[in-house]
């Protein structure tokens, strides 16, 4: 990995690199994904049967999208026991964190007024999940459980099918395990474009979830204001924010848990310590030579990897606000401490043996996080994606009366006299009595 002086202008650099990822900067793929959303839209089934038999080799059918109870059955069947334990303990962590999240309507009662806010959920979510190179069931447990959890009655999965036209096993087992209401055996922009305006197979949803490649993340944004999202998801990334106190090992495995990912995912050290940067970069390179991933990790590395050594943990800290990774893990001598100055973080891991993937497949909190640099103002998936909030007014007329004269001051001073009109219409009987 590189190792660089952390200054003003080489934080800017990556800043710059970094933003590359954005997909603003994805023209090219967002014409062809704009196609396809348009063509979805227009002819419907047609469409998503023919971009899957184009892009995954599959030839579908409305009889055969959906998975089939005996499909499920076969799963059940195909799963490891020991992973089918690990899939509903994690499962149950999950559920339990994401209870917390959970939250009431309320309403305050005074002098013939009433006001509050009346929270429902959302009533059908589309969640994607992706296939590709790795296949992510831990994926499948953080998009579900969360709208589980907030009462959504409706929740259809998508994911592209794999080359035998089948879906893995261990993504049907956790859907299943987390509440799903329907699978359907399709991927890429052509399920989104499916999910949000709705075939003759496909019924549209309102709001869509879950990452996927960046087809999946363009139409994600093409779709947007026909349909709600969570969020456009980036590439994956960790920053690590350490003194001179961890154990290299971990920094390095923790880094490359990440650069495994994707080509374009990004891995990035900011430290105290040259001691540590040095042993960090030996430990990656000797680390990613026996890993099965490693020519991913390599290109990961090369163009979005850096270990930066900073002057103070006031500048480390301060730079790790600016990136605002999706990860950021702080092993410093007192990461509570350190963790006071850092404000902007999808999830933010504490000590050496809280492992970014801890996070990924066990711990409760939802790895569907913030990523190029959205941690700034996004938040990771939550109960309250899934919910819809509406304030509720509720005036007597005893309690109007007072305040009418002064609502209709407001609406003549915009010009609006529709407005104030709907106000007085109610106290003409007074004028004139």
């Amino acid at each position: 990995m590189k190792i660089i002086a952390l200054t003003k202008e080489s934080k800017q650099e990556l800043l710059d690199t970094l933003a590359m990822r954005s997909t603003n900067a994805f023209s090219e793929q967002q014409a062809k994904v704009d196609a396809i959303v348009a063509d979805v839209r227009k002819n419907g089934d047609a469409a998503v049967f023919a971009y899957t038999e184009r892009f995954d080799g599959i030839k579908l059918t409305a009889e055969d999208v959906w998975v089939t109870k005996e499909e499920i059955d076969a799963a059940y069947a195909a799963v490891d026991p020991k992973l089918l334990a690990v899939i509903r303990e994690s499962g149950a962590n999950i559920r339990e964190f994401h209870m917390r999240q959970r939250r009431n309507s309320w309403f305050d009662t005074k002098d013939g007024i009433i006001l509050g806010q009346r929270v429902t959920p959302i009533a059908k979510v589309g969640v994607y999940v992706p296939g590709g190179s790795a296949v992510l069931s831990s994926s499948v447990l953080m998009n579900i459980i969360p709208a589980k959890v907030a009462g959504v009655p409706e929740v259809i999965m998508v994911t592209p099918p794999q080359k035998s036209g089948a879906l893995n096993p261990a993504s049907i087992v956790a859907a299943v395990e987390a509440g799903v209401s329907r699978i359907a055996k399709i991927g890429g922009a052509q399920a989104i474009a499916a999910l949000a305006y709705g075939t003759e197979s496909i019924p549209r949803v309102d709001k869509i979830v879950g990452p996927g490649n960046i087809y999946v993340a363009l139409a994600k944004k093409a779709v947007y204001g026909s349909v709600g999202i969570d969020s456009i998801a980036g590439p994956s990334e960790i920053l690590v924010l350490a003194d001179d106190t961890p154990n290299p090992k971990y920094v390095a495995a923790d880094l490359l848990s990440q650069a495994e990912h994707d080509p374009m995912a990004s891995a990035i050290l900011v430290t105290t310590s040259r001691r540590l940067a040095e042993a960090v970069d030996a430990e990656v390179t000797a680390m990613t030579a026996r890993l099965s991933r490693r020519e991913i990790i390599e290109k990961s590395l090369a163009n979005y990897g850096r270990i930066f050594v900073a002057d103070s943990m006031e500048a480390a800290v301060e730079a790790a606000n600016d990136i605002a990774s999706e990860h950021v893990e702080i092993l410093t001598a007192n990461p509570w401490e350190t963790m006071t100055g850092v404000q902007n973080g999808g999830a933010i891991f504490l000590g050496e043996y809280s492992s970014e993937p801890l996070g990924d497949y066990y711990a409760g909190p939802d790895h569907i996080l913030p990523t190029n640099g959205t941690a700034r103002f996004f938040s990771p998936l939550s109960v309250d994606d899934f919910i819809k909030k509406s304030s509720v007014i509720c005036y007597s007329r005893e309690a109007l009366k007072p305040a009418a004269d002064k609502i209709i001051t407001f609406a003549q001073a915009e010009g609006l006299t529709a407005h104030a009109n709907s106000i007085a219409v109610r106290f003409e009987d007074d004028s004139q009595s």
